[in-house]
């Protein structure tokens, strides 16, 4: 594993802050959101939403992590991009709202084109080749989580598999996804599952 590689990760909800927690005890991570209280607060070591882990990582463990509301800085120098931005569904159009995950895409891509982007976030079955097909990059893939609210860290920590999809015909993108899963495995206490 290639060591301080440079994570941003767009969103501090359950998803977004549980995943920078895990990985900036290895790397150098950098949240971004668009509020500025929860940034504060991060920058403080102290959780903007409430899970128990989270806190006591904050509070207790020495992590690299820091919070902003500069998305291009975060974003141009970063590895790995992940996008935890919320995805509403919309139960009367039955869709999903991925306009704040097309947002990031489109600043990494401006700011970032060779950062490998990985969605977090909740989307259709088939949105990320759709995405890749419509904004021309290759350096897309997924990773569904599988997070409780208030239990997010935890679940990562402690987690029932680990799972990232990319183009199996695409070798680069599929090192790219092989390097996240393992960071994923190198943050987690459970190594086996």
């Amino acid at each position: 594993m290639k060591k301080n590689l440079k994570i941003a990760v767009a969103g501090t909800g359950y998803v977004g802050l549980s995943i920078a927690t895990l990985l900036s005890q290895n790397h150098s991570v950098t949240a971004v959101d668009i509020v500025p209280e929860k940034v504060d607060l991060i920058n403080k070591r102290k959780s903007p939403i409430q899970d128990e882990y989270i806190e006591k990582y904050l509070a207790e463990k020495k992590l690299d992590l820091t919070a902003t509301l500069d998305a291009k800085s975060a974003y141009s120098n970063a590895d790995f991009v992940i996008i935890a931005a919320p995805t509403n569904y919309n139960s009367k159009t039955q869709h999903f709202d991925t306009s704040a995950v097309e947002a990031v895409i489109k600043l990494v891509m401006e700011y970032n084109p060779n950062a490998i982007m990985v969605i977090k976030s909740t989307v259709p079955v088939g949105y990320t080749a759709s995405i890749q097909e419509k904004t021309g990059s290759k350096n897309i893939i997924f990773s569904p989580e599988f997070l409780r609210e208030s239990k997010a860290l935890y679940d990562n920590l402690y987690p029932s598999r680990i799972i990232v999809g990319t183009d199996l015909n695409d070798k680069y993108m599929v090192e790219a996804a092989h390097i996240f899963a393992e960071l994923l495995q190198e943050g987690a206490i459970k190594k086996k599952y």
